[in-house]
């Protein structure tokens, strides 16, 4: 086996992509439906908003953190943003609006995690349950629905046949795989997930870099909550609710390492679309919605596993 033969088959986003075939093959045989155009159109508008949220679990998870205040992020933009909307405010005000929610619920984790020497996984649950109960309270229990029309393009508009935030994705995936590559901070991201004693002792700002993390999470996820919008027309009390754990899943399937130091934005993009496929796919074939949280859970573990007999293989 060639050096570089032996480099593809280490390589999780490899594996990812032969699942990704195969699962289609399985699913188009089950059901024809599901290579039909309509159908596919519509499972790239689904997984637009999991995948850019991924690109920022990407990080947070590269740096040995979680957060699972996302879902609870997005359903707060999504608030703002249909509110804005309904009260006529201009798409200008509610886009920067959106952005500025998810990024300041960002920065605010950061600046805990990072000066108050919180474990992310505490913080950031208590930031999801803080943000539901403001949801409720903001909406009073109740729906926002009749979004202007003219915004919904940013959810299901299309150009060259493939959906405009599919496209949105694809370049915020180029600019932070980027980011991440060849910058200092995207390097110092990895760094202090392999070693962040080393790290700081080479001169890297461990709270910068963490609050950089979170607020970009934070920041990503508000847009993917405009887009959540834009897609449905409607915002409810539970907008959100489970999405944490697709875009873990799907950070995790596509290879970034639980234990840190590991990860790619393109990898995450795949993890995105193979649990995409897999809730298109179930859907399609009538398996009950209840087994979608199983299957996610599931999916979760052995990704889990799977990170834990790779670390182990290398520390040997």
């Amino acid at each position: 086996m060639t050096a570089n033969l032996q480099i593809i088959m280490k390589r999780r986003e490899f594996t990812v992509l032969g699942l990704i075939v195969v699962l289609m093959v399985i699913f188009s045989l089950g059901t024809e439906k599901f290579m039909s155009v309509s159908n596919l159109s519509n499972l790239l508008l689904q997984l637009s908003g999991v995948a850019i949220s991924a690109i920022g679990m990407t990080m947070v998870i590269i740096t040995g953190g979680i957060d699972v205040s996302v879902g609870s992020i997005l359903g707060m933009a999504s608030v703002v943003a249909g509110k804005l909307l309904m009260a006529g405010s201009s798409f200008i005000i509610v886009i920067l609006s959106a952005i500025a929610t998810g990024f300041g619920i960002g920065i605010l984790n950061g600046i805990i995690i990072s000066y108050g020497n919180v474990p992310p996984i505490i913080v950031t649950l208590g930031m999801m349950s803080m943000m539901r109960a403001l949801m409720y309270q903001v909406l009073g229990g109740r729906w926002v629905s009749g979004i202007p029309p003219d915004i919904r393009i940013i959810g299901l508009g299309k150009w060259l046949g493939i959906p405009l935030s599919m496209w949105i994705t694809a370049v915020l995936i180029i600019l932070f795989s980027y980011f991440l590559s060849s910058r200092p901070t995207g390097r110092a991201i990895y760094a202090i997930g392999n070693n962040p004693e080393a790290a700081r002792v080479s001169g890297v700002s461990l709270s910068r870099t963490i609050i950089i993390v979170y607020s970009l999470t934070g920041l990503l996820v508000g847009f993917a909550g405009l887009i959540y919008v834009a897609r449905t027309g409607i915002v409810q009390t539970n907008t959100g609710s489970g999405f944490e754990l697709e875009v873990i899943a799907a950070v995790m399937l596509g290879g970034t390492s639980v234990f840190g130091g590991k990860g790619t934005a393109i990898g995450s993009l795949l993890g995105a679309v193979l649990v995409g496929i897999i809730k298109n796919g179930m859907v399609l074939m009538n398996v009950p919605a209840l087994s979608e949280g199983l299957v996610i859970g599931v999916l979760i573990l052995i990704s889990v596993m799977i990170d834990l007999v790779r670390s182990r293989g290398e520390s040997l």
